[in-house]
């Protein structure tokens, strides 16, 4: 197998790629002057198993492009199989027309990876379970439920412990956190009033005395979380945590979280972690290599990557 890495996301590249004992594929991944992106690989890859690691992430649609011209070349390279691995697929919140003349872009940006030249997907927590139905090719969706949770177990005492849902669409996966740690379940109702503003209006569940998690897949913003941790301390909780797969913390989030009600707010590396990010005290990472290195070998090896998550 062959792991070539974009410039997305290059120390958790890097990490997948020391987990896996694979180097890394030599690349110029770079741009021209007026930003055109230009990918070339300065070793063979006729035949060979190729997985090519780029998260969509900001600024989304140049690592978008990097990904397809990086596709582009191993097709013409004769690769056997290519892989697009995603630890975190832009677009995703697109996922469906919320009025009248919207696009669908996610799917459009499945059809971009397909037509470029992928054979597979692997990719972390899609916003919604559904878009691997707009991929025409096998797609494996992972979880990070088997690296939060462990992380979970060594802060929390479980006897005193609930997790939440910052909203109705998420209680499926906050749910499926709840039953491996045996803990308790609650959920915040809350009302949309436009894009990027959230208001809290009802917390469903008992959180009274609780140490409280937070259980989503994107933090955006961050207003969503800080209301609810907000919410959540007015019903009584002791404390609230909040473990989320994909960090974009975009615009003022990172500041919004310092100041919020939120004790510690917990991360994926699947996006790479700005300055902010970094030096903010009350946000920390946690590294999904192990988890996506292991999925690309059992894909590799063609055995099972559902049994992963048993």
């Amino acid at each position: 197998m062959k792991v070539l890495a974009g410039n997305s996301n290059r120390p958790l590249a890097d990490a997948i790629a020391a987990y896996l004992n694979v180097p890394l594929t030599k690349a110029s991944v770079r741009r021209f002057s007026d930003m055109e992106c230009f990918v070339e690989v300065h070793e063979n890859v006729r035949g060979e198993d190729v997985f090519v690691i780029q998260s969509t992430s900001y600024p989304a649609n140049d690592n978008l492009m990097e990904l397809l011209v990086c596709i582009d070349a191993l097709k013409r390279a004769s690769a056997r199989r290519i892989t697009a691995v995603l630890p975190y697929f832009g677009y995703a919140r697109q996922d469906r027309k919320p009025g009248p003349r919207t696009p669908i872009s996610a799917k459009l940006v499945a059809n971009l990876i397909t037509t470029a030249g992928a054979n597979r997907v692997l990719t972390l927590d899609l916003h919604a379970g559904q878009i691997q139905g707009f991929f025409d090719i096998p797609t494996d969706n992972l979880f990070s439920a088997p690296v939060m949770v462990p992380d979970i177990r060594k802060i929390f005492d479980n006897g005193n412990l609930t997790i939440v849902s910052p909203d109705v669409g998420g209680v499926v996966r906050a749910r499926a956190v709840a039953k491996r740690l045996d803990a308790d379940l609650a959920i915040v109702d809350k009302r949309r009033e436009r894009a990027g503003v959230s208001e809290v209006m009802n917390i469903i569940g008992d959180v009274d005395g609780q140490d409280c998690i937070l259980v989503d897949d994107i933090v955006d913003s961050a207003g969503t979380l800080c209301n609810a941790a907000a919410a959540l301390i007015e019903q009584g909780a002791k404390s609230v945590s909040a473990y989320v797969t994909h960090g974009v913390l975009s615009g003022g989030a990172v500041a919004r979280v310092a100041a919020s009600s939120i004790d510690t707010l917990v991360t994926t590396d699947s996006i790479c972690a700005t300055e902010a990010v970094r030096v903010c005290s009350n946000i920390r990472q946690i590294s999904i290599a192990p988890l996506i290195g292991e999925a690309m070998r059992r894909i590799s090896e063609e055995t099972s990557v559902s049994s992963l998550f048993n």
